[in-house]
């Protein structure tokens, strides 16, 4: 495999911020002892004036929008990414041993026509098996398309690259819904369940606390984004029976790794009734996130509107990335949302998940200021926090 990635420039440095996801809220529902609005309204890259949106649209009436993000200066020489041996090595994953006939399923909005092409070119460079990828419409066809979109078709390239960095041997479905409302959306993720898939990710989201129309009552392993604005929780990331999935800064020192909250990942009390195995103090609603994995710096290769290699992040990062994990466990038909994060005993949690213990997420409520729900590392409910989860993967025994 080619280690570290090197790119020419000028290029302009995309970061797909959840690239379809529609950030962490801000402004929260009330719940038991928590405020209505957060403290910051918009997030950091934003604030920063350092990125915009690559899709424009509303995120109103059932709407899920792309968040893909456009960085506004152009690159030096050379543009690192974070590369599938960087990632298994990270997170001690068997991805060269596991997963084979294990399906992973992508929903998405709209058509990328060169997904196909531009998955088998990421995996050549990065000395990656031939995939076994199939493309479906939102009715299970492979065909008849939906209109292309180039804001989704990064998150679309995103997804399949990052099931692939993570599980190389496992089966890849691609779900195309025709447009990105939620019924469109969700009823594609119930064409996925049709077509076998037991682990199904979604690097999308919108609202919070929406009605989920039946699409995540099956037994399988539902992952979504937690979002990229901060805390808050999106729909579907807050749903009882879908593990959400926070985003982490990974630094590398030699051939150690290290962790930290990113401050832009969505986490957080949501508006959703608690969960029975959930008992966090702080949260009278359900607790998000359950898990967590890098957000921010990875290698994608996309040619549908853009040149090839450019380095991409955001939540779109994480969810993908931990449904690989899961079909290199094979036990997405024994999921029940997160709780099985919520069941790990201490010997379990600090066996099989990295504990993240600096950072916090930006825009926490006044009244939540120092809780676990927004910084890591207080000890306040174990090793939990509400923008990490329960950690980041250390093998696979936790999934």
């Amino acid at each position: 495999m080619n280690g570290s990635l090197k790119l020419a420039a000028p290029l302009l440095l995309v970061v797909a911020a959840a690239a379809c996801n529609a950030g962490g809220s801000s402004s929260v529902p009330a719940v038991t002892g928590q405020p209505t609005t957060s403290t910051l309204s918009i997030p950091d890259w934003q604030a920063s004036h350092a990125a915009r949106r690559a899709c424009a649209g509303s995120r109103t009436g059932g709407q899920m929008q792309c968040d893909a993000l456009i960085l506004n200066k152009r690159l030096g020489p050379a543009v690192p990414g974070w590369t599938p041996a960087n990632l298994e090595a990270a997170y001690n994953l068997p991805s060269s041993s596991k997963g084979a006939g294990n399906v992973v399923a992508v929903v998405d909005a709209f058509d990328n026509p060169n997904v196909a092409s531009d998955l088998a070119e990421y995996r050549s460079y990065f000395g990656l098996p031939t995939a076994t990828f199939y493309k479906y419409n939102q009715t299970g066809q492979q065909g008849s398309y939906p209109k292309g979109n180039q804001g989704w078709g990064v998150e679309i390239d995103l997804d399949v690259q990052m099931v692939s960095a993570a599980c190389p041997n496992c089966t890849i479905y691609l779900i195309e819904a025709n447009t990105n409302s939620s019924r469109n959306l969700y009823d594609a993720e119930k064409e996925a369940v049709k077509l076998g898939a037991r682990v199904i990710t979604n690097s999308w989201g919108g609202g919070g606390g929406g009605p989920a129309h039946g699409a995540f009552s099956a037994s399988a392993a539902y992952l979504a984004s937690a979002g990229d604005g901060g805390y808050g929780m999106q729909d579907p990331a807050d749903y009882k029976t879908v593990i959400s999935v926070g985003g982490t800064l990974l630094s590398q020192s030699g051939s150690t790794y290290s962790e930290r909250v990113w401050p832009s990942s969505g986490g957080g009390c949501s508006v959703v009734n608690k969960p029975t195995w959930q008992h966090d103090p702080d949260c009278a609603k359900k607790t998000g996130n359950d898990v967590s994995a890098v957000a921010m710096g990875v290698a994608e290769y996309d040619t549908y509107g853009y040149s090839g290699w450019f380095t991409v992040g955001g939540t779109s990062v994480s969810s993908p990335l931990i449904a690989g994990v899961f079909g290199l466990a094979g036990n997405g038909n024994k999921q029940d949302g997160g709780k099985n994060f919520w069941k790990l005993s201490k010997r379990k949690l600090k066996k099989d998940l990295h504990a993240i213990t600096t950072g916090q997420v930006m825009g926490c409520p006044p009244s939540l200021s120092g809780s676990y729900l927004c910084v890591a590392g207080t000890g306040q409910y174990g090793q939990y926090s509400g923008p990490s989860g329960w950690g980041t993967p250390k093998g696979i025994g936790a999934f």
